[in-house]
């Protein structure tokens, strides 16, 4: 049981970009292991169900980068370091919810070692008191958190940049005509993204990743009756679509495709001098996917609302239609995050 919340763990962790929406002057969300996050500008909640049915809430108060340092605001910039927070928001969200998977895991074994003999039930039960309990779990979380960094990392490294190149330098070496700058990048962007469609298809063959995606449109479905008005009841969520446009699904389908555009620019012709330039150029294809992302979000019926297109077509992998209770988790995440962003007297910009 451990080793299978590990490893549904660690797929979600593979999986944050596409799960979690990243602009910070809007309602937004994240799935996460039987739970949503949501947030606001200065809010964010989480609710995940027990298997018992108890919801567990937390929400906590936000600070807008952007709002301390007038650089982060500036076009591209803001895609980055707007990313990089939500990255970080959408970690933490994922922690919790392993921590309350976990934390229900040892009750359980608690309770089972309580109807052995005495003796043994007391020193069977004696750690998993509440407190020992959580300590317990958020040990277990920070050894996570460093182990899925690094490989995390080393999975989105070896598996999107250097595959693709390896492939399409090999490719190369059989038929010289396969060389050229244009014919190369477009060999190597379409590995990528074949191996990208591959990852998230196969993942979503489990039933745990399967339910995450369920609750990925819990999330989009609540935020677009929120966006619209409507009161936020099951009722009215399950109305809509669970194919939202700033789904981080769709920003990674457009980083995917961007990246092509851009490594055809680059004059280099060494695998490691290529393999080099495509990390470096990562944070500047993430600022400027994130700002046609912004700008289709706002103008549906624009040119770059066409290029976010595959993105919504994938969500129906990433997204899954939602059952009333998962839709009622994502309600009461916002209605948590709302509830403390109007404490702190935010205001909120709907496009």
């Amino acid at each position: 049981m451990r080793l299978r919340n590990y490893l549904r763990f660690l797929a979600a962790v593979q999986l944050l970009p596409a799960l979690e929406s990243g602009e910070e002057t809007l309602v937004g969300g994240q799935a996460v292991l039987e739970g949503v996050m949501m947030r606001s500008p200065h809010a964010w909640a989480i609710a995940c169900r027990k298997p018992s049915g108890e919801v567990v809430t937390m929400s906590e108060p936000l600070e807008r980068p952007s709002e301390k340092h007038k650089w982060m605001a500036w076009p591209i910039v803001r895609g980055v370091m707007t990313l990089g927070y939500a990255m970080n928001l959408g970690y933490r969200a994922l922690r919790f919810s392993a921590n309350v998977a976990i934390e229900d895991m040892m009750q359980e074994e608690a309770g089972a070692a309580k109807a052995e003999p005495v003796q043994k039930a007391v020193e069977a039960a004696k750690p998993a008191s509440s407190d020992e309990t959580r300590e317990k779990a958020a040990s277990i979380s920070t050894w996570l958190a460093a182990v899925n960094i690094v490989i995390s990392l080393a999975f989105f490294i070896f598996m999107y940049k250097y595959i693709p190149l390896l492939a399409a330098t090999e490719l190369k070496k059989i038929d010289p005509a396969l060389g050229g700058r244009i014919v190369f990048n477009l060999i190597d962007g379409g590995i990528r993204l074949v191996l990208f469609l591959l990852f998230i298809w196969g993942v979503s063959l489990w039933k745990d990743i399967r339910r995450v995606y369920e609750y990925h449109g819990a999330e989009h479905k609540t935020v677009f009756a929120f966006e619209n008005g409507d009161p936020l009841e099951t009722t009215a969520v399950q109305k809509y679509s669970t194919y939202h446009p700033r789904c981080g699904t769709s920003f990674l389908m457009t980083v995917m495709l961007i990246s092509i555009g851009f490594y055809m620019l680059i004059p280099y012709t060494t695998f490691w001098a290529r393999f080099a330039s495509r990390i470096v150029l990562l944070p500047v294809i993430a600022g400027v996917s994130y700002e046609i992302i912004r700008f289709a979000a706002k103008h549906r019926g624009s040119l770059f609302a066409l290029m976010t297109l595959p993105g919504l077509w994938l969500q129906r992998i990433t997204t899954k239609p939602p059952s009333d209770d998962q839709a009622q988790c994502a309600i009461d995440a916002l209605d948590k995050a709302m509830a403390l962003e109007k404490e702190r007297g935010g205001e909120l910009v709907i496009a």
